[in-house]
């Protein structure tokens, strides 16, 4: 039983890899960060190449795929950065309009180059996400986010830099699929999610842009509890540390990995946050090595330090101007229901429209929770009345 739960969350905190098929970008230390784009620089293509070989769902839906790297805001808000992802045209003729755009963000991969999700065709397991709405006739672009197979690192669950990547991607999109409308939803799982709720609270950044939903499926919203006094960790949260002190050091590099990583977590923290195939037998015999405190801050001052950054990144922390949707899973161990139901209460409280499913039998990013996803989004451009959950600021 041990192996086989040892092998879902690897699943799903660590997407398996097949080969690349491109070489990812070194970064360049040496050159000045640039100022953040403006305008129609937004989204600007800086580089497009047509992806030979694509996953068997998308050629058999005779969609193409385009690698792109395209311009992007960093999370300060100030500087520029250069962001990877893939967009998806459907086959045929678009509608009166434009083709409408939905835009994927990822679960966890990891948060070296290698896991950037557009280097592979099944794009680490996302496809299942873009294939329905390919299906469907729509334009599909999937971000990578910044510093993941492109230069500089990954602010991982950074959700001003995650909303400016899944926003720009849109324009990106459009770049390179001139038939594509202004409409467009957004579309995310676990850390995904998180992006894409994100890009919903910044009005401000997508203009020029319809932006008609946003739905979030087993959304990483507010983990800010995870590491409250006398809570054991599950074997998934454990896991999941050694990303969150990677994201916690890209705030605060003078932070040690010692501080909330011990034994296999701290001496296999490149495998357990990597994504190649040589990796992928350590990783696994890491997890099998895991024990009660490995992940458990060294001392009280680091507990604060990490739950302070965890309160930081948590949503919302603004009023949505479009429907949400949330599905969470109430056999999750990694996400704690009640954390997503209570952010979820906090939207409400703000004045967003939230539809809030309860899945009594799903986990954390079941691909059941996708269907819901997809009929969703595409109720949304329909134009369907919005599902509201929300009732006197509570779920």
């Amino acid at each position: 039983m041990r192996i086989a739960v040892l092998a879902a969350l690897l699943a799903v905190l660590i997407a398996g890899c097949a080969r690349p098929a491109a070489e990812t970008i070194p970064p360049d230390s040496a050159q000045a960060a640039p100022a953040a784009p403006v305008g129609d620089e937004r989204g600007a293509i800086l580089s497009q190449v047509t992806m030979g070989h694509t996953d068997l769902a998308v050629r058999l839906l005779g969609a193409s795929a385009t690698r792109v790297i395209y311009r992007s805001t960093s999370g300060d808000g100030a500087t520029g950065t250069e962001v990877s992802g893939v967009v998806f045209t459907p086959k045929g003729q678009a509608p009166e309009g434009g083709w409408p755009i939905v835009s994927v963000g990822h679960g966890t991969t990891g948060v070296t180059d290698e896991c950037a999700p557009s280097l592979y065709p099944n794009l680490l397991g996302t496809i299942g996400v873009v294939a329905p709405f390919l299906e469907r006739g729509m334009v599909v672009v999937a971000t990578d986010y910044e510093g993941i197979g492109t230069p500089g690192s990954h602010p991982y669950l950074d959700p001003d830099a995650a909303a400016y990547n899944i926003v720009d991607a849109v324009r990106a999109a459009r770049a390179v699929v001139p038939a594509a409308g202004t409409r467009w939803a957004g579309i995310g799982n676990s850390q995904g999610g998180h992006a894409v709720w994100a890009a919903a609270e910044h009005a401000e950044y997508t203009d020029g842009l319809e932006l008609v939903g946003a739905a979030a499926l087993s959304p990483v919203l507010d983990l800010s509890s995870m590491f409250d006094p006398g809570r054991t960790l599950t074997l998934p949260q454990m896991l999941l540390t050694p990303f969150l002190v990677d994201g916690l050091q890209y705030r605060q590099p003078e932070v040690e990995d010692s501080q909330y990583l011990r034994g296999a977590l701290e001496v296999d923290k490149r495998a357990l946050t990597a994504c190649t195939d040589l990796l992928g037998v350590q990783k696994a015999e890491a997890a099998t090595r895991l024990s009660a405190g490995d992940a458990d801050p060294d001392t009280e001052t680091s507990r604060i330090v990490m739950t302070d950054w965890l309160q930081s990144v948590a949503l919302p922390r603004r009023p949505s101007t479009v429907p949400l949707m949330a599905v969470v899973g109430e056999l999750d161990q990694l996400v704690d229901p009640k954390w997503t139901q209570d952010a979820v209460g906090r939207a409400c409280s703000m004045g967003d429209v939230v539809e809030l499913r309860n899945e009594p039998g799903q986990g954390h990013s079941d691909q059941a929770a996708i269907a819901d996803g997809v009929t969703w989004v595409g109720d949304r451009f329909a134009g369907l009345p919005t599902p509201d959950t929300c009732q006197g600021g509570r779920p």
